[in-house]
């Protein structure tokens, strides 16, 4: 990594980097061994998307494993990812904190079942941000595609590591009463009392009665078939 600011600055401390981006190599090399595909979003800098999907399918170093990756050019990153990623893959989004694309990316990855992990600087993610902040000093070049090597590095170290990919992901928020989890859903389609939504446990059906009107891509938190609040009502 290059040179980071003191702690007076803000910044994060070199090992605090180092340990950010070897447990996300992890968590990404446990999703590829259970068949998860990478997508890769950089909007306004997409060379770099381009570059990270070439890095995990068409690997340099003789003997790595070749990943599914793809990058995300298009005008509407966030269209692609709700049509093309399954529950369970993976999203390297790589820009500023304030980036809208990647915030709404990064608000909806649970609902879609997707992890993302954000390569940003400057101020940090809203509160309502999903991803995995793996932050940088500043946005040069340098040190974005030295970020995204070491990424790419250390998940293949950690398939040499057989023993550590087991599941290892954190567990739902469970209701102590019905065990039901507390779910994220992005609304698909409007039904009478009812939504049609996406969730990261699949596609199914919502009581939307305590939420009153929603619209389709509004995000509700659904706990046991019922809406409790609408996410978007209070942006």
């Amino acid at each position: 990594m290059t040179a980071t600011p003191t702690v007076e600055d803000g910044a994060e401390s070199p090992s605090r980097d180092a340990g950010d981006l070897a447990r996300s190599a992890l968590r990404i090399a446990r999703r590829f061994s259970r068949g998860a595909s990478l997508w890769s979003v950089a909007p306004g800098r997409v060379d770099h998307a381009r570059h990270v999907a070439v890095e995990f399918v068409h690997p340099v170093v003789v003997g790595k494993r070749a990943l599914p990756a793809e990058a995300l050019v298009d005008a509407d990153p966030v269209a692609d990812v709700r049509r093309r990623a399954d529950p369970g893959d993976i999203v390297i989004g790589i820009g500023p904190g304030d980036d809208p694309t990647l915030i709404e990316i990064a608000r909806r990855a649970p609902a879609w079942g997707v992890e993302m992990f954000w390569i940003g600087w400057g101020a940090r993610p809203p509160d309502e941000s999903s991803a995995t902040p793996l932050w940088l000093a500043d946005g040069d070049e340098v040190s974005i595609v030295r970020s995204y090597h070491l990424l790419w590095e250390l998940t293949h170290v950690c398939f040499e590591q057989p023993d550590v990919l087991g599941s290892g992901d954190d567990p739902p928020v469970s209701c102590a009463v019905c065990a039901d989890d507390l779910s994220l859903a992005e609304v698909a389609e409007i039904e009478p009392g009812a939504a049609a939504v996406r969730m990261a446990s699949g596609r199914g059906s919502v009581d939307t009665s305590l939420v009153g009107p929603v619209s389709v891509g509004d995000l509700l938190l659904v706990h046991a078939g019922v809406a409790l609040r609408s996410l978007d009502e209070v942006r």
